[in-house]
Formats: structure tokens, sequence, C-alpha cells
């Protein structure tokens, strides 16, 4: 689940699963083949965080076809499908049997317990565009089309190139986007977040391991850099990288040779290298977090990508894409936005980029109801909208930055500043069952990782600057360090 694996012409293998629970959505790439577990428990691929779901409730299989397997949950499984009856359209409900699998289509709407999940296209997701079919990104903005035109040129040479941005702000739409004009398109596309597994599985996933590596290693297994063969390998926030695996990357990189944990001869891979991170990788270098050598392996070029509040012309047709494809996934019509709704969203400063912009829209359809989102559905934070004065901000030229310059690229993007507004004094209803659920998942994320706020920030896709104030805004103790939050 740590990584996605996707070919030109493989539709399954671009898949993703949309969770909605508790007024959130949460997505998770699913892979093109295998099982994957549903339910409360934190041991299942996806676990759901919603008391209606049992600790073990489903299992979806990811054939073709895709199906779906009730675990003998509490609660059931339901799929809702649409079946049309002469001019009119039935909505049934149907209910697979324990043990028994029921085939699902991509955009079927199934219920565990009283939350929703939806398998939708992954490629392209928040950015594709109504007819402009999938993988193709919404670019309205003159510094985005300046990239996306460097993009293409960089695309067809072998070099290597790093991608720099905010959390959110689009940096693995671009990445596909590079692997789809590149010579290697039709060979896979394989993501792994290199902040998302711990040091021993991060290797592992990386560079595969042979039988008997480990305790729990029973069988051989190639690693993503082994699977992406004739492809492109995206290492997305390779800031995080330990520092004995970057090590064993620069090695990979410069010998193009890769060896298996338990291994006793390299192997030769042919694959192509795109990295992403937030950071300031320059800096990272000079405090010693980072291995210099490393950094300029990547960093044959670095392409800045501006953060959503530099690009205020896309928000509204990515907003109406989004709310389309929520709408869809429901069973609903595409809901129309209020002028005062747009507005709103141009105002808000985004410091979670366009993951936070499909956070906003989905929810808002979700709770809506109507055929109109106005402001009130959208929940956004007062203190997070733009001064007059930066919101008129035009977005500065793209460039290329060499692999000296990879700080200077940063700095041309707007600052990222965090937002943590408090909850208003007096709310209720359901902003104060939502600010009580953000708070309640922030205290598990802490406790899941240790107490350490770096990783479940990550965890939760947060800025770590807006989890911190979102600890201060809730009253939380920021832990000491080895030490979770209780």
């Amino acid at each position: 689940m740590a990584a996605a694996k996707s070919t030109r012409n493989d539709v399954q293998g671009a898949l993703e699963l949309a969770v909605f629970a508790g007024g959130r959505v949460t997505r998770h790439p699913l892979p093109a083949e295998g099982r994957v577990s549903l339910g409360r428990s934190p041991e299942n691929d996806v676990p759901i965080d919603d008391s209606s779901v049992s600790r073990r409730h489903a299992i979806i299989h990811l054939g073709p076809p895709i199906a779906i397997e009730d675990l003998g949950s509490a609660n059931g499984t339901r799929l809702r499908r649409e079946r049309s009856a002469g001019p009119t359209t039935k909505l049934l409900e149907l209910q697979p049997e324990q043990g028994k699998t029921m085939e699902l289509a991509v955009g079927d709407a199934v219920n565990l317990g009283s939350t929703l999940i939806v398998i939708l296209p992954r490629e392209g997701a928040a950015s594709a565009a109504p007819g402009q079919g999938p993988g193709q990104p919404i670019v309205l903005d003159p510094a985005m089309e300046r990239l996306y035109a460097l993009a293409e040129r960089v695309a067809g040479a072998p070099i290597t190139v790093i991608l720099l941005g905010e959390t959110g702000a689009g940096k693995e739409v671009l990445a596909e986007h590079i692997h789809r004009r590149s010579p290697r398109a039709q060979g896979p596309f394989v993501r792994l977040n290199c902040a998302a597994l711990s040091e021993s599985l991060l290797e592992s996933e990386l560079f595969g391991h042979e039988r008997g590596a480990f305790t729990s290693a029973v069988q051989a297994k190639p690693g993503l850099l082994e699977t992406a063969e004739k492809g492109t390998v995206l290492l997305d926030e390779v800031g995080e990288l330990p520092p004995s695996i970057q090590v064993k990357l620069l090695r990979v990189l410069e010998e193009r040779k890769v060896m298996r944990v338990g291994g006793l001869s390299p192997r030769p891979i042919d694959v192509r290298f795109l990295s992403a991170t937030n950071r300031d990788l320059a800096a990272e270098v000079k405090r010693g977090a980072f291995r210099e050598d490393l950094f300029f392996r990547l960093n044959g070029i670095a392409l800045t990508i501006p953060p959503l509040r530099a690009r205020i012309a896309e928000i509204a047709p990515l907003a109406r894409a989004i709310a389309d494809r929520t709408a869809s996934a429901v069973g609903r019509p595409a809901p129309a936005f209020a002028p005062e709704t747009l507005a709103a969203l141009e105002a808000h400063r985004w410091p979670g980029n366009i993951r936070e912009l499909r956070n906003v829209i989905e929810r808002a359809v979700v709770l809506s109801g109507g055929d109109t989102l106005l402001p009130e559905h959208l929940l956004l934070d007062a203190a997070a909208a733009l001064p007059p004065s930066e919101a008129r901000l035009a977005a500065g030229p793209v460039e290329a930055h060499p692999a000296a310059a990879p700080a200077e690229a940063r700095s041309a993007a707007v600052p990222a500043e965090a937002t943590a507004p408090p909850p208003a004094e007096g709310a209720g209803g359901l902003r104060g069952e939502l600010d009580a659920i953000e708070r309640r998942r922030i205290v598990d994320a802490l406790e899941q990782c240790a107490g350490n706020q770096t990783q479940a920030a990550a965890l939760l896709g947060m800025p770590r600057r807006t989890f911190v104030a979102r600890l201060s805004a809730y009253g939380i103790p920021r832990p000491r360090k080895g030490k979770a939050t209780r």
C-alpha cells in the first residue's frame, strides 16, 4: 500500500480508494492486483476509524474483475447501484453474503456500516478537468503553462528530475505527466512515499529481499526498482530518506544495479528516476541531513511548482472537476457553485494546496445535500483567507534550476504559512463535531507515531507547521521526543 504501480494501458493499476468517514475523506492508492483488507483495526491495509466498521470488515479483491467480500461484519456491507427501467432510474442496494464476493465497477458506492467507500481512477485524480480525459492536468495559470512546457522538453531526455513545491501542490501529477510524455510511457510508473515506511521496510520495498533474509521473508520478493524495469520511479518525499538508505540509493544511481536484502550479487536495472520534496535539500545538505553526492545525482534539473494560492485562475476549474467527480461517485447530480462560494475558495490561503482543496470540496458535496454549494458547506477557516494584496499577487516566472540552485527555486514560490485558527467561540452542530473529530485524529496520529510530530503530520497529509499550530489551537500539549500524547 506504500506504492502504486501503473502502466499507460493498465487502468486497473491506476485506482485509489476514497473513504468518506467522520465528515472527512481519505484516499488510499490501490495495487494493480491482490487483496486489500478494510476494517477498524490498524492491522488492515486500509484502517477505517469509525465505530460502525468492524475490526475486520471486508476485503477488496483486485483482479480483474474487482470484487468485495464481507468478512462477517456486524453492520454489513452494502453496494448501491443504479439500474435504469424505462424512463426511470432505480437505486438498488445489494448485500453480499458472508464469505462470497460481489463484483464491483469503478465508481460504485459501497457502505461499510455507516461509512462510504468508492473505488476511483487514480491517474490525474484531482487535476483532471471534465472533457480532458484521465491524467490531463488543468493548466491555466501562466506560470504553470511555462512549467508544463518545460516539463515536455525534459520528458524526452534521460536526465534525473527533482520536483520542488509545497505539500499537495501537484508534484505527483507533474511526475506522471513527465512519465507519460517520455519514451518510457509504455513502461510502469512506480511511486514510493519515502516518509511512509520505517527504515527496514523502506529498504525491503526499494531493493527487494531474498528468501530467509529476515524472519517474515518466506519467499523472495523483487523491490520496486526491479518492478519498474523500463519505466519510471518517483521517490516522493525523498528528503525523508534515512542516511543508510541514501548511501545504497546513491550506489544504485551510479551503477544502475540493485542488491536485494540478503542477496549475494547485484541485479541490473533500467529505470528513470524522478524525485519530489517539499524540503530545501540544499539547506538539508548544509546541515548534514542529506548527502551532497546523492543530492547532485538526483538534481539533474529542478522544477518548482507554484502553490495553489499563486494559481488563482485554476481554483474554480479544479473545484468544479472535483465536485463533479465526487457527486458522480455518491450518485448525485453535479452541484453548481454560488458566486460567493467561488469567491471564498479564491480568497483562501490553501496551506495544503490541491490536496486540501480536494478534501474541502468532497466534504462539501457530501454534506450539502442540495444542488448548489454555498460558503457554509466549505467549512473554511476565516483566518486562512488571503489578504487582498496577496490575493492579487501574480506567480513569478518558472525557471529550470541546475543542480546548485534548488534553494533559489524554492524562494521563487510564495512561502507557505501555517494556518491554525481555533474553533470559533460557541461553535456547535456540525462544525463542533468536525473539530472534535480532527482533534481526536491528531491525538491518534501522535500515538501511532510515538509522539513524532513530523511523522504524525505526514500520516494525516498535513503540513508540519499547520499540524503544530493545530496542537496549540486544540489545546494538545506538544509531546517530548519519545513520548506519545495521551
